[in-house]
């Protein structure tokens, strides 16, 4: 899935946290339903129907076994986007008395726009800044909640720095309270299984995309037991998926989201223990080599295979530039048509300054070999002297 950057091979891939390539395993499973098997899950009057019915049927029980989840709990979007959607939305409109709601400023603009939305709606809308580290803690969430507060979303762990946020304790705060408790956690299901119980989660939307399965499917899980999660609708169409995701189910993709949630699920553990090695070898050499580059993010409560560095003095976007044909990696700046905008994520963990701005990240995955992240390492170690020099 890698490559070494040379003799025209493509470059090593190392935005995991960006997308995941599609597992193999995950692809053969989708096959049959591109051709095979097309029938629309709607039409169960007939065999064609039947067929597709029962892979959704069986995904669905696999995603919810994913999250601990039972299979009515688990409704197909179309992206971890539209799964936030429907339950930020859905939740604030559901319960229109309790027009207080919280996140925090590290969320994934597809949590943050929604919520915007409502605030342009006349919801009061709190949100929570975040340690050094990029983490908000509990007693902040409970601090925040008053009596008319509705929802609270905070993500499972950010995608730009991969720190890990304390959503079990969070969720309990929010259960004392009969406060409804939303979690992203497009980030971390190709990592570990979730306990939506056990945990005290009420909606959580989750990716294909982010863990090795297809893109343009999602899934969001939406608590049946006390509390159960009221959503009022906000898609209008045939009333698949209980009214609130309408449209016909795209089988093929439901299918690859299944198999890659069972397969991580099964991967989990041994996977994430050898990210990890991965990750705190490139960061000891670079630490070795590049004394002053800084590392963002928590230390050890993040997950596997990402590092957040900044290296002062050296811009990302030019580094990028020149390690091309090695790597592909991310810059934690979006760059528009006129301009590049430093991360929110960033700018809400160290305000305006150049450790925000000089972020970029690294993120290896299930298919990164000790050569490929070895590579890396000595070509961003061999292009940040380079750059300094160049400076001089």
């Amino acid at each position: 899935m890698s490559g070494d950057g040379a003799g025209g091979a493509d470059p090593i891939y190392l935005d995991h946290n960006a997308t995941t390539p599609v597992d193999p395993k995950v692809l053969a499973a989708m096959l049959p339903y591109f051709t095979d098997v097309f029938g629309n899950p709607s039409s169960v009057e007939h065999l064609h129907g039947n067929r597709a019915q029962t892979a959704v049927t069986k995904a669905r029980v696999q995603v919810a076994a994913a999250l601990g989840a039972r299979d009515n709990e688990i409704v197909f979007t179309g992206s971890c986007t539209e799964a936030n959607n429907i339950a930020i939305l859905g939740a604030a409109r559901a319960r229109p008395e309790r027009r207080h709601l919280v996140t925090t400023a590290i969320e994934h603009p597809a949590v943050l726009e929604p919520f915007r939305q409502l605030a342009r709606e006349g919801f009061e809308l709190t949100i929570l800044g975040v340690d050094e580290f990029g983490r908000v803690s509990a007693d902040a969430v409970a601090a925040a909640l008053r009596d008319d507060t509705g929802l609270v979303s905070v993500m499972g762990a950010n995608n730009e720095v991969g720190t890990i946020q304390p959503i079990a304790a969070i969720g309990a705060v929010c259960a004392a309270r009969d406060v409804l408790f939303h979690t992203d956690l497009a980030q971390v299901m190709a990592h570990r299984r979730v306990d939506v119980a056990a945990e005290n989660i009420h909606l959580a939307s989750i990716s294909g995309h982010k863990a090795y399965g297809p893109k343009g499917i999602g899934a969001l899980y939406v608590r049946s037991r006390s509390p159960r999660a009221r959503l009022a609708q906000t898609v209008y169409g045939g009333g698949q998926e209980k009214g609130l995701r309408s449209g016909t189910l795209n089988v093929p993709l439901i299918v690859g989201m299944g198999a890659a949630l069972e397969l991580a699920a099964k991967l989990g553990a041994t996977e994430a223990a050898r990210l990890r090695a991965l990750c705190a070898a490139f960061v000891d050499r670079i630490a070795a080599a590049i004394p002053d580059a800084q590392f963002n993010g928590h230390p050890t409560e993040r997950i596997p295979g990402n590092v957040s560095l900044s290296i002062p003095g050296i811009e990302p976007l030019a580094l990028m530039h020149k390690l091309n044909g090695i790597a592909s990696f991310s810059a934690s700046s979006a760059c528009a048509t006129d301009k590049v905008e430093t991360s929110h994520v960033l700018l809400a963990m160290f305000g305006d300054t150049p450790r925000a701005r000089q972020a970029f990240r690294v993120s290896p995955g299930r298919f990164t070999t000790v050569d490929d992240i070895t590579l890396f390492a000595e070509s961003l170690i061999a292009e940040v002297a380079a750059l300094r020099r160049f400076a001089a």
